[in-house]
C-alpha cells in the first residue's frame, strides 16, 4: 500500500476496517447500472464510531492545503460523513459547516435541494462514499453550483477506477480519493 494520503498509520487502520465491514465479491448492479463482481457499502464503517472518527481524520488531513468554507455531499453516501469532518474541523484549525444536497426537493417545508450550511458564495469541498462513474457526486456539484457555490474539490472514500476520474478532470473540478478498488482487490 502506498501512502496516497495522510498519516500511513491511520490509513492502514482504516483499511483493514473497510475490507472487513465495507468490501464484498458477489454479483450486483452499481447505482451506475453497472453490474460488477464486487461492491463497496461504505455504511457499516462510516456509522462505526471507529470507523467515523478515522474517516473524519483521514478526510480532513487530505484537505489540509484546499481553502473551503463548508463540506457536503449528495444523500445519502456523503450523510454519515459530513457530521463527524464537521464536528472534527476545528481540531485541524478550521471551521467547516456541513450540508447536504438532496436527490429531490421535498414537497413541503424549506423545499430546498441545497439544506444545512448557506452556501452560496462559498467554496466547498463535495464527499462521496464510494464513486464509480461520478455522476452522484457530479449531480451535488451541480447542484452547490446552482445554489451559489465553487467547488474546491471532490474527495472520496473509494474510487472505483470506472470513469469517476476522468468526468471531474473533463468538467474542470479536482477529484480524489482515499483509497482505490484495485488495492481492496489485489488483496482479497
Amino acid at each position: 500500500m502506498d501512502k496516497r494520503s495522510g498519516d500511513l498509520g491511520l490509513r492502514n487502520k482504516l483499511f483493514a476496517l473497510l475490507k472487513e465491514r465495507a468490501f464484498r465479491r458477489g454479483r450486483v448492479v452499481l447505482a451506475s447500472g453497472r453490474e460488477s463482481d464486487f461492491y463497496f457499502d461504505m455504511k457499516p464503517a462510516m456509522l462505526d464510531p471507529e470507523g467515523a472518527g478515522l474517516l473524519a481524520e483521514l478526510i480532513l488531513q487530505e484537505i489540509q492545503g484546499i481553502k473551503a468554507d463548508c463540506i457536503g455531499g449528495i444523500e445519502m453516501g456523503a450523510v454519515p460523513l459530513i457530521a463527524p469532518v464537521a464536528m472534527r474541523s476545528p481540531d485541524f484549525g478550521r471551521h467547516l459547516p456541513g450540508f447536504f444536497v438532496r436527490k429531490a426537493v421535498k414537497d413541503h417545508g424549506t423545499k430546498k435541494r441545497v439544506d444545512g450550511a448557506d452556501i452560496a458564495g462559498k467554496t466547498v469541498v463535495i464527499l462521496e462514499d464510494v464513486t464509480t462513474t461520478g455522476g452522484s457526486a457530479m449531480d451535488a456539484v451541480k447542484a452547490v453550483q446552482d445554489a451559489g457555490a465553487k467547488v474546491a474539490l471532490v474527495l472520496s472514500i473509494l474510487d472505483r477506477g470506472e470513469g469517476a476520474a476522468d468526468l471531474y478532470a473533463k468538467a474542470g473540478i479536482p477529484f480524489k480519493s482515499l483509497f482505490r478498488a484495485e488495492e481492496f482487490l489485489a488483496v482479497a
